[in-house]
């Protein structure tokens, strides 16, 4: 398992308590109130100033909207007779 650096884990303490005391605002601008979504934010500002984290891995990003993604729906066409 990767591992984080001390600078890091600073940034991501200092956003999660920005998170608690409502400051934080995501890319839209609206307010985070999802943890798991300041730990990712708090990891990404870490990355930009050089810390040491793990690279993003698409199976952690995507979720479940991703996954059916490259599903097509199935239509079914309306068959008519002709005598």
């Amino acid at each position: 398992m990767a591992k984080y650096d001390d600078k890091s884990q600073k940034k991501v303490e200092e956003v999660m308590h920005e998170m608690k005391e409502g400051k934080l605002k995501s890319g839209s601008g609206k307010k985070v109130t999802n943890p798991k979504q300041a730990i990712a934010i708090g990891l990404s500002e870490a990355r930009k100033e050089g810390a040491k984290a793990p690279k993003k891995t698409e199976a952690k990003t995507t979720g479940q909207r991703g996954s059916a993604k490259g599903k097509k729906s199935e239509t079914k066409k309306k068959t008519t007779k002709t005598k």
